[in-house]
């Protein structure tokens, strides 16, 4: 069921400007539907603010559960922002306070582009997990994505993530671990999910945590786990909200990069990723870029508009899926009144039983 436009947000015209159904509230007072409100903490930095604000809206929006789902993006103060950023948020995102005053019934908390090797030294750490306590309480379920999954559990169990030798990036064919939790209900055996990340939590992680694997891949590890109850936390280390593009932006500025003197090789392609007719492109490129700085001429234009239609998309309808799932339990699992504390909020035989 659709979206509601219930702010100003840029977002939601962008997203009727792409085919999506986003109602304006008028319209939706008139629908005798339940609504849902589903709370978005951005983590993200002013480079990737919007996209990843719109890239989880998409997600949620083109879900099918019978409810009207009002969002609410929210961030924290804490994290250093640019005047247009600050901007953004100051005139579309709720404040924590009424957040928490208002009330969620599901909560999906992005990444965050990590600065540091500790993740308590980061600046996002103690609101960060301020709000994931309040969540633990208060919200029926929260999705956390890549670098939030991580600090869930290293605050809450000590567990922590490790530094692979190399980036893990690209597009990895994954499997089922487990086909009766109804979170993967009608979703295909093996898929494809995107990944881009240093560090990484393993199987054996997971485990010790309590939790369980729903969704993991051979090479890029696990992608899905939830909280040993089943539900309460889904823990996400791939990136089903990507746009077809997000990996070409994210090699883009790399070779940005490279250009720069930032970094002395040119980034190897996300794997998985590139047909090789535009490998082939990128290694012409990479030889014009040299030869451009050896002449002292300004930097070629990246290939873009060339390579954009030669890409693909072999994720998004499962993702698709498995948001849909989340957002369909949290409507059975929640009640009307999302102010009342989960446990008193559901039908006590349903959670554990519904999360297998």
């Amino acid at each position: 069921m659709p979206l509601i436009a219930n702010s100003g947000l840029p977002t939601y015209e962008r997203l009727r400007s792409a085919g999506q159904t986003v109602l304006s509230p008028d319209r939706a007072a008139h629908q005798d539907i339940r609504e849902l409100h589903i709370g978005l903490l951005n983590l993200m930095p002013d480079s990737a603010l919007e996209a990843t604000e719109r890239q989880f809206f998409r997600l949620v929006g083109e879900s099918n559960p019978i409810a009207q789902l009002h969002m609410h993006p929210f961030a924290v103060g804490e994290q250093a922002r640019g005047d247009r950023a600050l901007n953004h948020i100051g005139r579309f995102y709720d404040t924590v306070d009424r957040i928490q005053d208002d009330g969620l019934d599901g909560l999906i908390i992005s990444g965050a582009n990590p600065a540091q090797p500790e993740l308590s030294d980061e600046p996002f750490w103690r609101p960060l997990t301020e709000i994931m306590s309040w969540a633990e309480e208060n919200v029926t379920s929260t999705l956390c994505s890549c670098l939030a999954t991580h600090a869930v559990l290293q605050h809450k169990l000590g567990i922590r993530r490790w530094l692979q030798p190399v980036k893990r990036w690209g597009v990895y064919e994954h499997r089922l671990m487990s086909r009766d939790h109804p979170l993967v209900h009608g979703v295909n055996t093996r898929f494809c999910v995107p990944h881009s990340r240093w560090y990484d939590l393993r199987p054996d992680q997971f485990g010790a945590a309590g939790s369980r694997v729903l969704v993991e891949s051979e090479v890029a590890g696990v992608h899905m786990a939830t909280s040993g109850d089943g539900f309460r936390m889904v823990f996400l280390q791939g990136h089903p909200e990507y746009d077809t593009i997000s990996l070409l932006k994210e090699y883009k500025r790399e070779v940005a990069r490279y250009w720069a003197g930032t970094r002395g090789d040119f980034p190897a392609s996300p794997e998985n990723y590139f047909r090789p007719q535009t490998e082939a492109i990128f290694e012409e490129y990479k030889e014009r870029l040299d030869n451009a700085k050896s002449r002292g001429e300004d930097m070629p234009e990246f290939p873009e508009m060339l390579v954009t239609e030669q890409l693909d998309n072999t994720w998004h309808d499962t993702g698709e899926a498995i948001i849909a799932n989340w957002i369909g339990l949290i409507y059975q699992l929640t009640h009307v009144d999302r102010r009342r504390p989960f446990m008193d909020s559901v039908d006590p035989n349903d959670p554990l039983r519904l999360a297998g």
